[in-house]
């Protein structure tokens, strides 16, 4: 129906972000009303836009395209009321701004509209003029940025002055793809942009997840976008992940014993490297679930998981995961589904809810099973964490690459001889084999995960490390040395029984040194004989050999190819000087700045001969 000429109205926020007033000035509904537009709104409107909020920047955009529509002569348009205080600004989502809005209406005698039900419902009770314009139901055209998609495209990002690109394939082969040659153009990303958040509106199935300063996140059917402005991104940029598989967890092969396990409602960790299919399984496990008569519950955010209606997936709660939880243990599903588990606090929450008796599976990155794991040290108690979580499974590539699961055990550690060394200990096994993988355990004041498996690769750096601590634990005490990583962190250095008084020092004050040097916790052992001698039992004492000699900036090198990695003695002459294991490539090295450096080299100078023996 057209309104009469003269006919007065005071808009809501609502009715403004919508652009439903335009659409009737447009279609001739409106045409030749009054406009009475609230500086409270506008303000409000304007503060949502320095905040980066696109619901700001799209109802000043509707104020604009009015105030065109006004200089053309379709309606009349004027500004009305006060400028909300600092404190009203502050309680707007209480409903002050609204307040202001209504009393402008009142005040004019005009007509209230607004596309809020609540608002709406207020407004009758209070006996005004109001007039309801919810969201218009129209047909559901395809999206500006659906043209970026192909069936295999997993995700498309946009950014302005970029040219589009995409990554397409397979989880198993994923490229990353540039997709049109011209760059972007803000024209053209304002208009997408503000085309979602129209939609996010108007569908029922889509909605905005999240809207902070410079960045909206949205969640568009099955797509979710993430919108960066500045100051929060250095220009804009739009980002739309979707899946490209909803995978039964037929599909993965699992045996029947893996399958059994995860129905038996334990905690689980699913991890990976990002976009090696962990959500994809989790999906899968979850639809498992629920077709054996599971109660399953997602805790997201943002909500992506592809999972059927009957599943009822959980955002936070006010922001607040920690509610969300709180809500979940008096529902008491069977199983909840954490996407994903990744600050302090994820790890926590995880743990009180597996601890109060809800299976629990959590979505975790990782570039080893074990690495899962290890991100439970120091946010959950040691001895809890077989309790938290009991099996690890690992997906790479979209398949399931290994399973490990985590026994409690009171026993002494994998190398310890001495039987008062026992303490508890979480075997990591392989799911397969049942053979132990990694034992972790305290040891002094470190946490140590140590590989127990010859088919647990170390790690290369390692190598590097234990001949570091070699080097500076020389300077200290002479004789042979042994080093063994056992951590990242801990490491065994073994020496001479008469050398150990000098590597510890007195209170241990030199090995605290050797420790801030190296950057490594130290267990001194003493290197026991037949340590000394392993590998020469054939090889006569008498074996001598004259070694080339070399100095460098760090080393003196004596290189003897012949006998490498045996155990042999040093002398200058028929003066002993150390004992020492020969390197793989045939060399014995000694710090430069060390006293038996300066030994050979002065022999070297006196034109002494040096004779290396083998033991």
């Amino acid at each position: 129906m057209v309104k009469e000429e003269n006919y007065r109205i005071v808009p809501d926020t609502s009715v403004i972000i919508d652009g439903l007033l335009s659409e009737m000035v447009e279609s001739g509904e409106y045409e030749g009303i009054e406009l009475f537009i609230s500086e409270a709104m506008v303000a409000e409107l304007e503060s949502q836009a320095n905040r980066g909020l696109e619901i700001g920047n799209k109802g000043l955009d509707e104020l604009k395209q009015l105030q065109e529509m006004a200089r053309e002569g379709m309606l009349d348009m004027s500004f009305t009321g006060k400028i909300p205080t600092a404190e009203e600004r502050m309680y707007a989502k209480a409903g002050a701004i609204d307040a202001i809005i209504r009393s402008c209406a009142e005040d004019l005698d005009a007509t209230f509209v607004t596309g809020d039900k609540v608002q709406y419902d207020v407004a009758v009770a209070k006996g005004m003029d109001v007039e309801y314009l919810p969201p218009r139901k129209t047909e559901l055209m395809p999206l500006l940025i659906e043209d970026f998609f192909t069936e295999d495209t997993m995700s498309v990002h946009l950014k302005h002055k970029v040219a589009p690109m995409a990554k397409r394939g397979s989880i198993k082969n994923i490229e990353f793809v540039t997709i049109r040659d011209t760059p972007c153009s803000s024209h053209e990303l304002k208009q997408i942009t503000r085309e979602l958040l129209e939609r996010a509106r108007a569908d029922d199935e889509s909605f905005i997840e999240m809207s902070l300063k410079g960045a909206t996140v949205l969640q568009i059917r099955d797509m979710r976008i993430a919108i960066a402005n500045p100051p929060f991104s250095d220009d804009v940029e739009i980002t739309a992940v979707r899946p490209v598989a909803s995978v039964s967890l037929d599909e993965y092969r699992l045996g029947d014993e893996l399958k059994e396990r995860i129905l038996g409602q334990r905690g689980i960790l699913v991890s990976g490297p990002p976009g090696a299919g962990k959500s994809t399984f989790g999906a899968g496990v979850a639809i498992f679930l629920h077709e054996n008569n599971y109660v399953v519950k997602t805790m997201e955010s943002p909500r992506d998981l592809q999972v059927p209606n009957e599943i009822t997936q959980y955002a936070p709660l006010e922001g607040s995961m920690e509610n969300t939880a709180d809500v979940l243990l008096l529902v008491r599903p069977d199983y909840t589904i954490y996407d994903e588990v990744r600050k302090t606090r994820d790890f926590e929450i995880f743990a009180d809810m597996r601890l109060a008796g809800v299976g629990m599976i959590g979505v975790v990155h990782a570039n080893r099973a074990i690495d899962a794991v290890q991100r439970l040290i120091g946010r959950v108690e040691l001895g809890v964490i077989p309790q938290v979580v009991d099996t690890v499974i690992f997906i790479d590539k979209g398949e399931v690459a290994q399973v490990q699961t985590l026994e409690f055990t009171v026993k002494v550690p994998s190398g310890m001889l001495e039987a008062d060394l026992a303490r508890p200990v979480i075997v990591v096994s392989d799911f397969e084999t049942s053979a132990p993988e990694f034992e972790i355990y305290t040891f002094g004041e470190q946490v140590v995960v140590m590989p127990v498996s010859d088919s647990v690769a170390r790690k290369p750096v390692w190598g590097l490390a234990e001949g570091e601590i070699e080097d500076v634990v020389q300077r200290y005490a002479k004789g042979p040395v042994e080093v063994e990583m056992l951590s990242d962190t801990s490491a065994v250095v073994k020496v001479l029984d008469s050398e150990i008084s000098k590597v510890i020092g007195k209170s241990g004050v030199t090995i605290d040194e050797i420790e801030k040097i190296v950057g490594v916790h130290i267990d001194v052992r003493e290197l026991e004989e037949t340590s000394l001698k392993r590998g020469n039992k054939d090889r006569s004492p008498e074996t001598s050999y004259r070694p080339t000699i070399e100095h460098t900036k760090k080393h003196v090198i004596l290189n003897v190819p012949e006998i490498a990695s045996q155990d042999v003695e040093i002398y200058t002459g028929d003066d002993y000087l150390f004992t020492a294991t020969v390197g793989r490539h045939g060399d014995v090295k000694v710090r430069s700045n060390s006293a038996l450096a300066e030994d050979i080299l002065d022999a070297v100078d006196a034109g002494e001969p040096i004779i290396i023996k083998v033991i």
